[in-house]
């Protein structure tokens, strides 16, 4: 009995020291390191792992009983993204403007026009163009004011000239009816020009119009306060976006969900008023407090101020009351003096936090020159020189003094050293 009671109590004491073994170890998910000795660690649910245990396994040696160091607390590095946006203003083609552009083959060719600033125009990573005449092409007539539309090859040089989005919604948009919106928006899709403002059907007009670039996303809308006149079909309002605040907020909103900031053409203001007047301002605070980021005014005519507006929730929106023309006829000097609104937009994410902000906002002026209504081209503020510009000069001295006013930390590139 002595002998057997020997041999029961030993193998208890084995027993024990084995469950011993086994409770002493915690179960954790093996790095690579654990790996090192050749064997693949099973993932699936229920299996265990001899690696996974302290005790020794065999075909393993044994796992070390050094304290284990603890996961790192550092927080995540934040990474940021920046992408500049810039938009330029009314692209409004009078009949001297298309016929300085007809070719010896019968066409039309408006990039020479635009070469001068091609350079300016492709710098930033986005630009917005106001396309305010129609581009419905030759087959439903050439036409200027006040019912105007322009042949398909303006859409070509835009193109060529680094415009990545038109905006249509203005008050020619329904200057050639509905098949002028038809005709523009399909060569706006033959040729790959993303367009938003005026549609061909309400299913286009809900798909709403997004670019990205270094990884940040940007929305764009578009609407215009009328149609001079000229009544939407009815059953047919996404022909062109109107003025509509239930519609415009709905649709900001949304945007919000779909990228990262909102960029909103609105065709607004007085033509020919130099300050922006009380409508433009307080649409301009709701665009914001709706969630629009940055706020591109097109109709006046003339360049008023870049401002920035404070947003309900603490944002700060960029609103640029009106870029006035890019490339017209028109025939005063302050008529012709345009330019190039800019913003840089910031994306940091740190962890799965994502912050974003505009800053940096620029304005670089231009000029568009013509003689007897023959050779138009468009010129860098910067690049005029001579007598024969002394006028336009002086008038976009004037004009930088209210913007400045308004907007201090407005970098002017006009060439001067006092403009930044």
């Amino acid at each position: 009995m002595g002998r057997k009671t020997a041999i029961i109590a030993g193998l208890a004491i084995l027993l024990v020291c084995g469950a011993c073994g086994g409770a002493g170890g915690s179960r954790q998910q093996s790095t690579g390191q654990e790996k090192g000795a050749g064997q693949s660690v099973s993932n699936s649910p229920g299996v265990s792992s001899p690696a996974a245990y302290d005790g020794q396994a065999e075909g393993l040696p044994a796992a070390s009983h050094e304290p284990k160091q603890a996961p790192s607390s550092k927080p995540a590095s934040p990474v940021t993204h920046k992408a500049t946006l810039a938009a330029i203003g009314d692209v409004l083609i009078h009949n001297s403007v298309y016929n300085d552009a007809r070719t010896k083959d019968g066409g039309y060719d408006f990039k020479p026009m635009l070469k001068p600033v091609k350079e300016l125009l492709t710098q930033p990573d986005l630009l917005v163009a106001n396309q305010e005449s129609i581009t419905g092409g030759e087959e439903l007539g050439l036409s200027s004011y006040p019912m105007f539309n322009s042949p398909f090859q303006v859409g070509d040089a835009l193109l060529d000239a680094g415009v990545d989005m038109v905006t249509m919604a203005n008050n020619h948009t329904l200057d050639k009816r509905e098949k002028g919106v038809l005709s523009a928006t399909s060569y706006w899709d033959k040729i790959g020009m993303p367009y938003t403002g005026a549609f061909r059907s309400a299913e286009d007009q809900s798909r709403l119009r997004t670019l990205e670039k270094n990884g940040i996303s940007f929305a764009f809308l578009a609407y215009t306060y009328g149609t001079n006149g000229i009544p939407v079909p009815e059953g047919k309002p996404y022909l062109v976006n109107l003025l509509d605040p239930v519609r415009m907020e709905q649709e900001i909103r949304d945007s919000k969900a779909k990228a990262d900031f909102t960029v909103v053409s609105v065709h607004w203001g007085t033509e020919y008023q130099e300050e922006a007047n009380t409508s433009q301002r307080e649409l301009a605070q709701k665009l914001a407090d709706w969630g629009a980021d940055v706020i591109i005014g097109t109709h006046p005519h003339v360049l008023q101020t870049i401002e920035w507006v404070t947003a309900a929730d603490g944002r700060s929106s960029l609103v640029m009351y009106s870029l006035g023309n890019f490339l017209s006829a028109q025939e005063k000097t302050i008529q012709l003096v345009g330019g190039i609104g800019q913003v840089e937009a910031v994306k940091t994410v740190t962890g799965g936090q994502v912050e974003l902000r505009l800053e940096n906002p620029v304005f670089t002026p231009v000029y568009t020159s013509y003689v007897n209504w023959r050779n138009y081209s468009l010129i860098p503020m910067g690049e005029l020189e001579g007598e024969a510009f002394a006028q336009p000069r002086a008038v976009w001295e004037k004009i930088k003094a209210r913007m400045l006013r308004a907007l201090p930390e407005l970098q002017v590139r006009d060439g001067a050293e006092a403009g930044g």
